[in-house]
């Protein structure tokens, strides 16, 4: 660089042609500073003093339109609010040790927004014995901040918050924080006004910021290569995923035997998993990763961030303020209320036969490449431009028409949730509408959930003798694991041994207790076992640091823990069962009595546990089912090998994990950074969809109610009930011209038809105020205690639950949640079940011509029918009831024909992530989806054959009505998932992803290929086709 002479120049010299050279630097001998020395002649002179003085000019205004700008900021966020401040030795200590420490904090009066992740039906349908089948103290407070500042901090794009594989601190780093005030420090990068305050840090803040600042290279460059190593950073093939959720995936419940569902929505995470009791066999109709059940149309997805809804300002006559997260919670990039006009059209009504389908052709279009050749990829052709319109938002793993379906549904009971409470409802009110408006109000208050941040759930544990990493002096001679097992059962968590109440799979009528593996932290056993996954365990690794750090544990202290967590959580992973080892339900079939039980693992007071959970006594007669009894043999010997303080601190971990759902947005940035790593979601949905999903998961039916009474149209139950016993017609029809069955195996399998109960939009009693009381009447909900509310219905689940021990079971009950987008197959009531909310376009529209409402919802009826004949309907009876009743070589001809299409989908792969689906894995939902299409067009036929004249198209598509139906049925699985989760997908699903459920279902459909008009030989028209029904 020029200008490095010694000389010095005075003021005088640097303007009046002194010796300083012109353009060079110089020094100043009075200030020191360095000056840019011109020379003398006026231009230069000149332009130096403008140079002065534009800055001079420019730096009061960009002031006062700062000062402007954060008098915005400050009218949103009050200053005067007080929260308590703990650091980490004094929580340890004791709680707060009877002191409060207060700093002003800003309080917010607009609504924050955030998501749950979860939404399952009511607890009866999701144990494993239902058989159903579906379709488808914070060591940081935050102060007065700039807006700027605020999002910074939240934003959720980058998961790295702690490094948990770190467990030493260089000495560097020790000097850096041993010269920082002892509990805490002002951050020193953060430079601003004096009246703008700081962010207060505790040292373990300091560590966690050197400990990332220094490692996110390496982690990211881990990433790096474990993407380029199998997967396309770019892949967009939609792929459902089945915790989902929004995978909020808790993996806390025991695997379902039995019950389907038709598209695997769970969300990264369902609501509450400890409520949900997630079925590994949901059969619904899947898009994504993250338990939704949810969303009607499109109808208000979110407004841009920082705004709020003029709606949400009032929520309750008892004026509970719902706070706006502006920035602590990430907000969605998508606009809050900003349904797609088409989905608000079909939601409100508006318009009449032409104006609907209108509609819906304009959106079909939209979705299709007409460039593309429907006989090489039918699905390329119906939802080419998919991805291109519905870009993946931010807030989730995957997005497809499912997902679409259930944000709209979203929507509506949001506006039903927020309706007012009339003034003259007392608070312990026993109508079960208002208290689902409470638990709502309660998770939507987020200024009382700020105040309260993590005490509810400190009081919790200590009442549970205390998280042994809060408490130093925790004491592992009183502990008792059995004694905490069974008090987590109590609120609804399986942790170590999975326990329910629920029919017995051989003896449908009758209810049992039943016995089974437990679920992991993670989706799979895989995750703990194979080394290629340890990304996935260091995310979840940090996860726990950082929750634990956040209730009050050193980050020193924690990431010891969490070692020992993770190394104890692999082992017990090790004695689970893989899936593949489960398949054979009748195998695992293992029933005894609670005396039998003892004497096959004495080391187990199975009668005092019992007693516990049942909260009475019971007799050692009392027969039990068991489904893992090596895994619970082998358990008995873990614990034994294991310190005391790591059971406890895994068992509370468990717990933890969900109860921080229901605390303040500090946990749930936490675990967004964590379902990043897994899923790949960039952002936490917001607010009011969290609230959403997690009153429908938990008093489902109470808002089904609210739903039904505004909403459904009693016309699509009876045309959906209709269309359902024509599509059971076209079973029995293809089932007669069957040659590779038996004559008696055909019969008993028509009367398992016959005999299928169907449950269709909602029960009748919830429409009856005092049988809709009446279920709730247990449940005491406050409008500003969300974590006590959830307490509540966790308990009054579970007692529900096991208080059905020694009634009969009652077939015809109907406990799922109306207003889901979603159907389902029970095959131990052999109950089929479409809910409400999936009776909606695409699946069915009154003004719809009867080729959409066929491909649509046809299809569907006919899947949940296919899954009383697939590889494990076809094991139970019509009564429910698990024995052999094929013939040898019904059974032979079904083995024959079902390895036809594990061979077929095996070889399908989904290239964004470089990986193959599992054929045997999948078979049950494919056979489903091959069955079922076929039923559907079957049945059309029919009706095309008795209403010749009344087939119609839709305006604008050049498409006839057969054309219309595997249009329609293509559609529905139109969609797109980030790798992370697809990878997710492909370990854990039942469902193949929507591309190939299309491509693989078409392909072996000689009704396709004749409507099309494909030749032989050509992609989607194989010489070679599987079918087995």
């Amino acid at each position: 660089m020029r200008g490095n002479n010694t000389n010095r120049y005075t003021e005088d010299d640097f303007f009046n042609n002194g010796p300083c050279p012109p353009c060079r630097l110089a020094i100043n001998e009075e200030t020191g500073r360095l000056k840019w020395c011109t020379g003398g002649d006026d231009t230069w002179r000149f332009r130096v003093r403008l140079m002065l003085l534009i800055p001079a000019v420019l730096l009061p205004i960009a002031i006062i339109f700062i000062a402007l700008s954060r008098s915005q900021v400050t009218d949103k966020f009050p200053r005067h609010r007080t929260y308590p401040i703990r650091t980490t030795q004094e929580h340890t200590k004791s709680h707060f040790n009877g002191e409060n420490y207060n700093v002003l904090l800003p309080s917010s009066d607009s609504k924050e927004i955030q998501r749950s992740i979860g939404g399952n039906e009511d607890e009866d349908e999701i144990r494993i014995s239902e058989m159903r089948t579906s379709y488808v103290p914070s060591n940081v407070h935050f102060l007065r901040r700039s807006s700027k500042r605020r999002k910074r901090d939240v934003n959720m794009e980058s998961p790295f918050d702690v490094d948990a594989s770190l467990t030493t601190v260089s000495s560097e780093q020790q000097e850096d924080v041993s010269s920082l005030p002892k509990n805490s420090y002002i951050a020193k990068h953060d430079k601003r006004k004096k009246n703008d305050y700081s962010v207060v840090k505790s040292i373990d803040e300091v560590h966690e910021r050197i400990l990332h600042k220094d490692t996110r290279k390496r982690i990211a460059s881990g990433v790096t290569q474990k993407t380029t190593a199998g997967t396309s950073t770019d892949g967009t093939d939609y792929f459902p995923l089945d915790y989902y959720p929004e995978l909020e995936v808790e993996f806390d419940r025991p695997y379902a035997y039995g019950d389907t569902d038709y598209e695997d929505n769970s969300k990264e995470e369902p609501a509450d998993y400890t409520i949900t009791k997630e079925k590994e066999h949901s059969d619904e109709v899947e898009s994504l990763n993250h338990r939704y059940r949810k969303n009607k149309d499109d109808d208000k997805e979110g407004r841009s961030q920082g705004e709020t809804d003029p709606k949400a300002e009032q929520i309750s006559t008892y004026s509970v303020s719902i706070g706006n997260v502006y920035g602590r919670w990430p907000l969605t990039d998508r606009h809050d209320n900003d349904a797609p006009p088409d989905f608000l059209t079909f939601w409100k009504d508006e318009g009449n036969s032409e104006s609907i389908r209108e509609v819906q052709a304009r959106m079909m279009l939209q979705y299709m490449d007409k460039t593309a050749d429907p006989c090489k990829d039918f699905y390329q052709y119906a939802c080419g431009n998919w991805e291109k319109r519905n870009p993946i938002p931010k807030d989730k793993a995957g997005y497809d028409t499912f997902e679409m379906l259930r944000e709209s549904l979203d929507t509506v009971l949001k506006e039903l949730l927020e309706d007012k409470v009339p003034h003259n409802i007392e608070l312990n009110t026993d109508d079960a509408t208002v208290k689902a408006k409470y638990h709502f109000q309660s998770c939507m208050n987020y200024e009382i959930l700020e105040q309260r941040m993590e005490q509810p759930l400190i009081r919790l544990l200590d009442e549970l003798g205390g998280w042994p990493i809060l408490k130093p002096d925790w004491d592992s001679e009183k502990f008792d694991w059995l004694l905490l097992v069974a008090q987590l059962r109590l609120y609804n968590n399986d942790i170590l041994i999975s326990e329910w109440v629920g029919p017995d799979i051989k003896n449908s009528d009758q209810y049992v207790i039943q016995f089974d593996q437990t679920s992991l932290g993670l989706p799979t056993r895989d995750y703990f076992l194979q080394p290629s996954n340890m990304i996935y365990l260091n995310a979840y690794k940090n996860y726990f640091i950082k929750v634990a750090t956040l209730l009050g544990a050193s980050l020193q202290n924690a990431t010891l823990h969490a070692n020992e967590l993770i190394e104890f959580e692999t082992k017990l992973a090790k004695i689970t069962s893989s899936p593949d080892e489960r398949r054979n339900v009748s195998e695992l079939y293992q029933r005894m009595s609670v005396g039998e039980l003892r004497s096959i693992v004495p080391q187990i007071d199975w009668h005092r546990y019992l007693s516990i959970v049942l909260a009475r006594p019971v007799d050692i007669s009392e027969q039990v089912v068991v489904f893992a009894l090596q895994y619970v043999q082998d358990l008995v010997n873990l614990l034994s090998e294991t310190e005391p303080r790591t059971i406890a601190n895994y068992l509370l971990w468990r717990f933890v994990r969900h109860r921080v759902n229901n605390l303040d947005d500090r946990f749930q940035e936490a675990k967004q950074k964590f379902y990043y790593i897994l899923f790949g979601r960039e952002q936490a949905p917001p607010r009011w969809k969290n609230c959403v999903s997690q009153v429908n998961a938990n008093m489902g039916i109470a808002v089904g109610s609210m739903f039904v009474r505004k909403y459904f149209d009693e016309n699509s139950k009876n045309d959906t009930l209709s269309m359902t016993r024509e599509i059971q017609e076209s079973f029995r029809e293809l089932l007669n011209h069957t040659s590779w069955i038996d004559d008696e195996t055909k019969r008993l399998a028509s009367e398992k038809v016959n005999a299928m109960l169907l449950r269709i939009g909602y029960p009748d009693f919830i429409l009856q105020p005092h049988l809709l009381n009446e279920r709730y009447k247990d449940v005491i909900i406050h409008p500003d205690k969300y974590f006590e509310n959830t307490l509540n219905i966790l308990q009054h689940l579970t007692r529900v639950e096991q208080d059905r021990l020694g009634s009969s079971v009652n077939k015809t009950l109907w406990n799922t949640a109306p207003a889901v987008v979603n159907a389902y197959y029970s095959r131990n009531k052999n109950q089929i079940m479409f809910p409400a909310g999936i009776l909606q376009p695409p699946f069915y529209h009154r003004y719809f011509p009867r080729s959409l409402n066929y491909g649509g919802i046809g299809v569907v009826i006919g899947h949940e029918i296919t899954h009383g004949f697939d590889d494990k309907g076809r094991l139970f009876d019509k009564d429910g009831n698990l024995h052999r009743w094929w013939k040898n070589e019904a059974i032979d001809g079904f083995h024959e024909r079902a390895k036809c299409l594990i061979d077929q989908y095996s070889r399908y792969t989904v290239s964004e992530v470089g990986a193959q689906i599992d054929g045997v894995n999948t078979q049950g939902e494919n056979i489903a989806d091959n069955g079922g299409i076929k039923q559907a067009f079957r049945a059309y036929e029919r009706w095309l054959y008795m209403n010749g004249d009344k087939d119609e198209t839709l305006p604008g598509i050049s498409a006839t009505g057969k054309q219309l139906f595997f249009l329609n049925f293509a559609q529905v699985w139109c969609g797109s998932m980030r790798p992370e989760a697809a990878k997710n997908k492909l370990k854990t699903a039942v469902h193949a992803p929507g591309k190939f459920r299309v491509i693989g279902t078409l392909s072996n459909s000689k009704d396709f290929a004749e409507v099309f008009q494909c030749l032989p030989g050509t992609p989607m028209n194989p010489v070679n086709k599987c079918s087995v029904w």
